[in-house]
């Protein structure tokens, strides 16, 4: 049989040739994948930043710490506390202290460098920057390249990255005048000196006095002191629970973002795990589906074993040797190519911005051992159902069998299919009748169109004839044979129409699906933004951690006919259930401003019952009765129990809880909402409101502007994020489609011969072959679109359920693109092959042998 199984190879060595490159791809595509995912679990060691030359530095604890009968849980506090000015003077008292403030900054038309460049970044008005005193730099890595230290008020030190020896116009170098915006306003500053930059940060010195000025609290404490008597000192005072001592190692704790490279990697590890199953999902669904499709072709060959003597098992022995003369070396190939493959990947990742600067494939080695057993055990599993079928055909069904595909499917298919369906819409069912937000996460809409497209897979010999019928209606109508005969052999041939029809099938519904969703739910996001605020201007402060000028605020309030409500960012923690400690994002406002200015979706409750003692919630939160008591943690860390006043419908997930100022303390007005009173002159206050940016360095947007600002609707990093999960994937499907027509076009050389001798021309043939491919990639797009559509409509009815407006948005430019792509290869990879076969005598192919 060994003898035979290599002959057959030998024959057709073009459907091995298909099923090995089908294969190795794959293979390769999940090694490297799995390579990048593997370098994500484990982030850089990394000592102290920016205190490193500190002796000790004494700071609030950012992390809350609650008890639990499973132990303690912690979570990352808004707005942690500063030092008190009592703690400092008897820490004053052990040694030299020098007081860190740290306060946003922003900068326009400056280049300097800074976080997350790692060189010269040129530094946009808005974009961030942190003030800090200049005493504290003696602690920091900051040492001065140029220049002096600033002396007087009006004076600042600057980070700026190395220099080549030609100035950019925008570059800050000493004796330079700039805008500066702090939370005191925006003036012209004189740079007296340089220091170098970092990757942590982008920092400006002022002085000691200038910096207390903008930013009275201490955020943190160097002492140069014994660590044990400023322990005991820290642990000895009234004020001192909360605070760490921090020495050694543990100074890395108040750096700025101390975790980022693990909260980097966490959202990398996201990425790449969608990536990663998506990848892995169309490279089993391809590889089993172009090896059922390499055994299906040879059903006659099987035959005629079979009336040669061959039992079934001898048949169902040799097709398993076959595929695993295949599935070894092409899966080993595939881990070489993943191996190859996988540095550029994380360098393209690094580069465009997705991962951070230093990630890179570390010397794991396990994914390769996945993808390895992975592709042998598909290409396995991909022979086992049709090798079965094959060996229990009887001898005298076997030629009858070759020439039309039996539709007829076996129980086992339907149950399967059946199943997988079920599976697919029970979900999405259970979904929208239990909780309508989960429909739009992430992983609920990717796994939906998968089982769903596996449905509609093993129903393809019950799907296709129907699918063929109606996309070739029109074409078979028209004057000639050729839409007939196109239809006709689309439709009897079954097991190909499928075959080829798969890869279009996975890229129309996979593309549609994702980006549709990700489109749908954006807008959904910016419009629930949109209804949910009544003001005309909104001012928010750049970046996460930015601080609108108290300047701005106050000239905002005084302008006559407008109303205006200034809010702060902050946070709240409660533990739900006594074990989990979960943080929801909150707003700190006055009610009266902000019912002036917004329209809330309520569920419950009156959001004007909002005071000192009272919380905002929304409907995720596990206690959400009005009138009801709920203990939680405020931005601080302090505990506090507030009585539940209203509740938020849940939304697209954005709809976070409320709180008053006092409860957020040091938390700091980050955005402004200004409305038009009625009767006021809008040019008026649009005047004054501007005049009131321009002065202080605020931005000032209309509502639409800051909609299209704050939500969206396809940002870069979502585009470069759906470029690296749908990429890869539809590249592969692309050689897929291509692969498995060239093995399709070129088992088909005897009836091509066959239209030749009975009159055909061979640019007749060739265009029955180029139909034939644009009916197969109309019937994988049509089916492609069902996929699609029910998953898109599942959204819909999610965003229906949750009471958010918006329209359905479909990519209709990808998904036509992508057709047209896939029916410009379909056509290229059928015609070649036939062209090539064409050369030959039809006479001498119509008596090849098989």
């Amino acid at each position: 049989m060994l003898r035979l199984t290599l002959q057959g190879m030998r024959a057709r060595w073009v459907t091995f040739t298909g099923s090995f490159v089908a294969l190795a791809l794959g293979v390769g595509l999940i090694a490297a994948t799995g390579l990048a995912l593997a370098a994500t679990f484990e982030a850089p060691h990394r000592g102290p930043e920016r205190f490193a030359a500190a002796p000790v530095v004494v700071r609030a604890s950012d992390t809350l710490r609650v008890s639990t009968p499973v132990g303690e849980r912690t979570q990352r506090l808004a707005d942690p506390r500063a030092v008190p000015d009592s703690l400092a003077t008897e820490l004053g008292r052990l040694g030299p202290t020098v007081e860190d403030r740290t306060f946003p900054v922003s900068f326009s038309g400056a280049s300097l460098g800074g976080r997350g460049d790692g060189g010269g970044a040129r530094t946009r008005e808005g974009d961030g920057a942190v003030g800090h005193s200049w005493s504290v730099a003696a602690a920091t890595p900051y040492r001065l390249t140029d220049g002096r230290a600033p002396a007087a008020s009006g004076e600042i030190v600057v980070a700026v990255a190395a220099r080549s020896h030609s100035r950019a116009d925008d570059v800050v170098e000493v004796g330079d005048r700039v805008r500066v915006v702090t939370p005191a306003g925006a003036g012209s500053r004189t740079v007296v000196g340089t220091v170098e930059a970092t990757d942590f940060e982008t920092a400006v010195f002022f002085t000691d006095a200038e910096a207390a000025q903008l930013s009275p609290r201490i955020d943190a404490l160097v002492v140069d002191a014994d660590a044990a008597a400023v322990r005991a000192t820290v642990g000895g005072t009234g004020t001192g629970a909360g605070f760490e001592v921090l020495t050694g190692d543990e100074r890395r704790a108040a750096d700025p973002d101390p975790d980022r490279d693990s909260e980097a990697l966490v959202a990398v590890n996201a990425l790449l795990g969608t990536a990663a199953g998506i990848t892995c999902f169309v490279s089993v669904f391809v590889v089993a589906s172009t090896f059922a499709f390499a055994v299906a072709q040879r059903r006659r060959e099987f035959g005629l074993l079979r009336t040669a003597g061959a039992t079934p098992r001898q048949i169902r022995r040799t097709v398993f040797a076959e595929a695993v003369l295949v599935a070894v070396p092409a899966s080993a190939f595939g881990c070489l190519l993943g191996a190859v493959g996988a540095p550029p990947l994380a360098a393209w990742m690094a580069d465009s911005g997705i991962a951070p600067s230093w990630f890179a494939i570390g010397d794991q080695t396990w994914p390769l051992h996945t993808a390895f057993w992975t592709g042998l055990c598909v290409a396995v599993a991909g022979v086992l159902t049709s090798s079965w079928r094959a060996g229990r055909i009887r001898p005298t069904e076997a030629l009858r069998e070759a020439a039309v595909d039996n539709r007829a499917m076996p129980a086992s298919r339907w149950v399967l299919g059946a199943l997988v369906l079920l599976a697919g819409l029970g979900l999405l069912a259970w979904s929208l009748a239990t909780d309508p937000g989960e429909a739009l996460k992430r992983k609920t809409y990717i796994t939906r169109p998968m089982l769903l497209i596996v449905g509609f897979a093993l129903y393809a010999p019950l799907l296709v004839p129907p699918v063929v019928r109606l996309v070739t209606w029109l074409p078979a109508r028209l004057p000639g044979a050729t839409g007939l005969l196109a239809r006709e052999n689309a439709a009897t041939g079954v097991r190909r129409t499928a075959a080829v029809a798969a890869p279009v099938l996975i890229t129309v519904a996979l593309a549609a699906s994702l980006l549709g969703t990700t489109a749908t739910i954006n807008e959904a996001k910016a419009a629930e933004a949109a209804a949910q605020t009544t003001a005309d201007y909104v001012v928010a402060a750049p970046g996460e951690d930015g601080t609108l000028p108290a300047p701005f605020v106050a000239r905002a309030r005084s302008i006559p006919g407008a109303d205006v409500s200034a809010s702060r960012s902050t946070a709240v923690t409660v533990l739900e259930e006594g074990v989990a400690l979960v943080r929801s994002e909150a707003r700190a406002v006055d009610p009266a401003d902000l019912a002036a200015v917004s329209r809330l979706p309520v569920s419950s409750g009156r959001v004007a019952d909002l005071d000192d003692g009272g919380i905002v919630v929304n409907e995720e939160w596990r206690t959400r009765t009005v009138g009801q008591r709920v203990r939680v943690w405020l931005g601080d860390g302090r505990e506090a129990t507030l009585r539940i006043v209203a509740v938020l419908r849940t939304g697209t997930g954005s709809n976070g809880v409320y709180v008053t100022p006092r409860n957020a303390p040091g938390a700091t007005v980050d955005r402004v909402d200004v409305g038009l009173r009625d009767g006021a002159d809008a040019a008026a206050v649009d005047t004054a409101l501007r005049e009131a940016g321009r002065a202080t360095g605020a931005t000032v947007l209309t509502k639409d502007a800051w909609t299209a600002r704050s939500h969206p609707r396809s940002g870069e990093s979502t585009r470069l994020g759906m470029l690296l999960i749908l990429g890869i994937a539809l590249l592969y499907t692309g050689i897929a489609l291509a692969n498995t027509l060239v093995m399709a076009t070129s088992d088909r050389v005897g009836d091509l011969a066959v239209l030749r001798l009975t009159g055909a021309t061979r640019p007749q043939v060739l265009r029955l072959v180029a139909a034939e491919a644009l009916v197969v990639v109309a019937v994988g797009s049509l089916l492609g679109a069902v996929v699609a559509g029910l998953n898109l409509l599942g959204v819909r009815g999610a965003l229906a359920l949750l009471c958010v407006r918006s329209p359905l948005v479909v990519p209709w430019g990808s998904v036509g693109a992508m057709v047209a792509a896939s029916a410009v290869l379909a056509v290229v990879a059928a015609v070649v092959p036939a062209l090539t076969a064409l050369r030959t005598r039809p006479v001498e192919l119509a008596g090849t042998r098989e």
